[in-house]
């Protein structure tokens, strides 16, 4: 139950921080994309294993270990792509 609680928390950070650095890029909040999505990890005890920003498109991976096992996440943020 610990390490789905911890997956999940993880999986958070990561949709946290690449919404940032997406609201980063867009300028809808000041900073550095990826800048941005380091600070949200942080806060949630997670550090950015990559970062990537295309457009106004960021994912970012995050990973934090759980005792000696390594967990991470990753997390596409973004505007919904145009409809036709």
């Amino acid at each position: 139950a610990a390490a789905s609680v911890h997956a999940q928390r993880i999986a958070s950070a990561a949709d946290a921080a690449a919404l940032a650095a997406a609201d980063a890029a867009s300028g809808a909040v000041p900073g550095v994309p990826c800048e941005r999505a380091e600070q949200v990890a942080a806060s949630a005890a997670a550090e950015v294993a990559s970062c990537t920003v295309e457009g106004l498109i960021a994912t970012v991976s995050v990973a934090a270990p759980f005792g000696a096992l390594p967990v991470s996440a990753t997390s596409r943020a973004g505007p919904p792509p145009p409809t036709e």
